[in-house]
């Protein structure tokens, strides 16, 4: 790992991370890119959690290599897998027929496509990708990032990266940590920000729940019950004092009404947007869409209310704290499947447990049958020139006036309710209806720092409006928008601040994303004034 020096440095391989280097790469920059895991994807794949998206996906609410990245998908099942004819002839295929999302798939699918989608800058060295590499520090320059070193994990080699500008493309922010730049963790409060659902006063340590996703099949009749967890015996029993039950149990929180909702296993095969059991609710592959007896099981993937790890954040604490709470995640995911294979209630009559759940690690390209990474909802934000708040796009805040608030500046749109999972200081879902919206540049520029852009979760937005900016066609187009801000930057001899300070200089960049990059930036009537449902 040599010392390298690059036109633009994206330290994280996620979901932004890779629309950021997509962007920048057709813009005709050279791009190097890290990834902590050895898979790029993030969300997509080495957490391996199947798209959240808004309910017009498949018509409007999306960049275009997003959409690229959709028919992708498709198109590897139709050209690679034995699929029924009817199935082969969905014009919208859903390989894993999930009721969360209209496209659930498998990791290692999306990045197979992600991977090729990357591969023709890859084959003249345009773009560079470290992968199983780290941030370690940053070093600073006034208001500059001068340096960013790394650590491959695998030998522990470290080298020292350069580039005129430098995108976090981490999960939790990683370089603002580093860098000493102006961020924020946790909860905002209400003296702070005016928003309703805001808490009274700001907790840094009030960050919503992280889970360690796994994927499973079933094969009724045989038994791969795993060993018991060494904390199994404290989650059977453990139950949060906002939770209906236990945590392992079929008894959830529903986190709009909060009241008690029951899904188990196998009882309710409905495949209605967020209706059924558990089992169809973040399924990935649908043996249905196969020949008879072709495949054994579906395959779902396990990201649901009872791995939800509240007892303790990871953001602005120990590194020690950390890896507890990390671990801790870690065992109430395999907690909940051996509870499942040995004690659950069953759908089907008397008696419990599934033995039949098996573990695939072949899934997640893991050995412990679990994700590769966890999965983080909220990262550490940069303290931006622009702040999107609650009363910019929650319905019930913007007190009657419909639509979300217009920006001028706008980047790009999303679509998705205010969802916010249960906190670690023990605060209940906050799920509440949000209107459209779009992205503003102002949240992607930071208050000081001239050469570093959030490109995931970590742009200017609050613990509260985080809740609708944090799903993966949103994050992807978050990427998308500051990889190219940082190629036309460099392109133009501009700063990312004085585009976004000059509407003619501001007008030139969206007519660019636009035109050469297919980014939608505003919502048409008929969206932007529909509230995003709940269920």
């Amino acid at each position: 790992m040599p010392d390298t020096h690059t036109d633009i440095l994206i330290i994280g391989g996620g979901t932004g991370g890779v629309a950021a280097a997509l962007a920048a790469l057709r813009l005709g920059r050279r791009v190097l890119m890290t990834e902590e895991t050895d898979w790029i994807g993030g969300q997509l794949t080495s957490q391996a959690v199947p798209p959240d998206e808004g309910v017009w996906i498949e018509e409007v609410g999306c960049t275009a290599s997003y959409r690229a990245f959709r028919g992708g998908v498709r198109a590897y099942y139709r050209q690679h897998y034995p699929l029924r004819p009817e199935s082969m002839a969905e014009r919208d295929l859903n390989p894993g027929a999930g009721t969360v999302s209209r496209l659930c798939h498998e990791p290692r699918v999306a990045l197979a496509v992600l991977e090729a989608m990357l591969a023709p800058y890859r084959a003249n060295r345009q773009l560079d990708v470290w992968l199983d590499t780290r941030p370690v520090a940053v070093e600073m320059d006034g208001d500059r990032v001068a340096a960013v070193t790394v650590e491959n994990l695998r030998t522990g080699e470290r080298s020292i990266l350069t580039a005129p500008y430098v995108l976090d493309a981490t999960e939790m922010g990683e370089l603002l940590e580093l860098g000493n730049i102006e961020s924020v963790i946790g909860a905002e409060g209400q003296d702070q920000t005016g928003e309703p659902h805001a808490l009274p006063e700001a907790d840094p340590l009030n960050q919503q729940a992280i889970s360690w996703c796994f994927a499973m099949d079933h094969l009724e009749g045989e038994d791969h019950t795993i060993d018991k967890p060494g904390g199994y015996d404290f989650w059977r029993e453990y139950q949060a004092p906002f939770w209906p039950d236990r945590q392992l149990s079929w008894t959830l929180c529903h986190p709009i009404t909060h009241r008690a909702v029951y899904r188990d296993l196998f009882g309710n095969p409905d495949e209605t947007p967020h209706g059924g059991d558990l089992w169809h609710f973040r399924r990935i592959f649908a043996r249905r869409h196969y020949p008879e007896g072709r495949y054994a099981s579906d395959i779902t993937l396990v990201n649901w209310p009872q791995i939800d790890y509240w007892l303790g954040p990871v953001l602005g604490v120990s590194e020690e704290e950390k890896a507890r709470h990390l671990a801790g995640a870690r065992d109430l995911s395999l907690s909940l499947l051996y509870w499942m294979q040995t004690e659950a209630p069953r759908h089907d009559g008397p008696g419990h447990g599934y033995p039949g759940l098996r573990l695939r690690g072949d899934v997640t390209g893991t050995t412990d049958g679990l994700a590769k990474a966890i999965y983080v909802r909220e990262s550490r934000r940069i303290r931006a020139q622009f702040t999107v708040l609650e009363q910019m796009v929650g319905v019930d805040a913007r007190a009657g006036l419909q639509g979300a608030e217009p920006f001028p500046d706008t980047v790009g749109i999303g679509q998705y309710r205010i969802d916010l999972h249960p906190s670690t200081r023990g605060r209940n879902y906050v799920d509440v209806a949000s209107w459209p919206f779009q992205i503003p540049l102002g949240a992607l520029i930071p208050v000081r720092v001239e050469n570093l852009l959030p490109a995931a979760k970590n742009l200017g937005v609050t613990h509260i409006t985080n809740g609708c900016y944090r799903l993966h066609p949103v994050e992807w187009n978050i990427g998308e928008a500051a990889g190219a801000l940082a190629a036309h930057a460099l392109n133009a001899g501009l700063t990312p601040a004085q585009v976004y300070h000059s509407p003619d200089l501001l007008s030139d960049f969206q007519r660019l994303l636009e035109r050469d990059l297919g980014v939608e930036l505003h919502w048409p009537d008929a969206q932007r004034l529909t509230p995003s449902p709940g269920f």
